[in-house]
C-alpha cells in the first residue's frame, strides 16, 4: 500500500519583516491560494493542509481557509513543531511533506521528486536545500521538505532547542556528514540516526531569491506572476524569463536571507 502522504503548509500573519503577507495579492489571489493550489497539482500528494496557530491574528488565515474550503489546523503559535505533529496525526500521515506559506512558486514537480527519493530510498527525511554547510542548488522559495510520520513524531517527542521546534526538521538532520551518492544526490545518516538526502540540481541556482519576506520580494513576485496569463508557469520557466529579463532579479537582490538562527 502506498504511504499517505499530506502536504503541510505553516502559515501565520506576524511576519515580522512583511505582515500579513500570506494574504496579501499576487494576481488577483491572495498568496496562500497560489501556495495551496500548487501544492494540490503534486500528483504523489494525496491531501493538502494549512497549519495555522490558535492566536486571534491568525483568524484571518483561518477564516480564509474555511471560506475556500481549503482544509487547515490550528495550533501552536512559536512550537511550529508540534503545529505539524498534530496537523500530522488528524489527516494520518504516514509521510510529510513541509512547505511554506511564503512560497507562492513553489514548484509541484520539485515537490513529487522530493517525495520520489524518499519513497525509493526509503529515507526518513529529504529535502532540496539544507542550511550550510550542506547547501542549496534549488531557488529561495521553491525550498521542499518531506519526512516519515515516525521521524516526525520522534523529533516532537525528543526536540529541546528553541530552533529545532520553530522550523520543525533541523533535529532530523543536524550535524549530518553528506556523501555524495551521484551528482544529483548527496546522502548520509544523521548523528541521531535518521537517513537522510539532499535532492541537488546540476546547474546551481541556489542564489536566486523568489520567496516572500519582505516588500521588494512580494514586488519581484508580483512583477514574475503578470508575465504569465495563468498560474500554471514551473520553475523553469521563471528561470527562462528572468534569462530574457535579467532586470527583474535586481527588485529584490539586496534582501538579507534570514539565517536558521535568526
Amino acid at each position: 500500500m502506498k504511504p499517505r502522504t499530506i502536504a503541510i503548509i505553516q502559515a501565520r500573519m506576524s511576519s515580522s519583516r512583511l505582515p500579513g503577507k500570506v494574504l496579501l495579492d499576487i494576481a488577483g489571489e491572495p498568496m496562500l491560494a497560489h501556495v495551496i493550489e500548487r501544492a494540490k497539482r503534486a500528483k504523489l500528494v494525496d491531501d493538502v493542509v494549512l497549519a495555522t496557530t490558535t492566536d486571534p491574528s491568525d483568524d484571518p488565515i483561518a477564516e480564509f481557509c474555511a471560506e475556500r474550503g481549503y482544509n487547515f489546523t490550528r495550533g501552536s503559535l512559536h512550537d511550529v513543531l508540534d503545529r505539524y505533529y498534530q496537523a500530522a496525526k488528524e489527516y494520518d500521515a504516514d509521510v510529510i511533506v513541509r512547505l511554506t506559506a511564503d512560497c507562492p512558486v513553489l514548484d509541484p514537480n520539485i515537490v513529487d521528486e522530493t517525495i520520489r527519493v524518499q519513497r525509493e530510498g526509503k529515507f526518513n527525511f529529504v529535502a532540496n536545500r539544507l542550511p550550510p554547510p550542506m547547501g542549496r542548488t534549488f531557488p529561495i522559495g521553491l525550498d521542499t521538505e518531506v519526512c516519515t510520520f515516525a521521524a516526525l513524531e520522534n523529533a516532537c517527542q525528543n526536540a529541546t532547542e528553541k530552533h529545532q521546534r520553530e522550523h520543525v526538521m533541523p533535529y532530523l538532520y543536524e550535524g549530518t556528514k553528506l556523501n555524495t551518492e551521484n551528482r544529483l544526490l548527496h546522502t548520509g545518516t544523521s548523528p541521531r540516526g535518521f537517513k537522510i538526502a539532499l535532492l541537488n540540481h546540476l546547474s546551481d541556482y541556489g542564489n536566486l531569491r523568489w520567496t516572500v519576506d519582505t516588500p521588494e520580494d512580494l514586488e519581484f513576485i508580483r512583477q514574475i506572476s503578470a508575465r504569465f496569463d495563468n498560474d500554471n508557469f514551473g520553475w523553469y520557466d521563471i528561470l527562462a524569463l528572468l534569462e530574457k529579463e535579467p532586470e527583474l532579479a535586481k527588485i529584490n537582490a539586496d534582501v538579507h536571507h534570514k539565517t536558521l538562527m535568526e
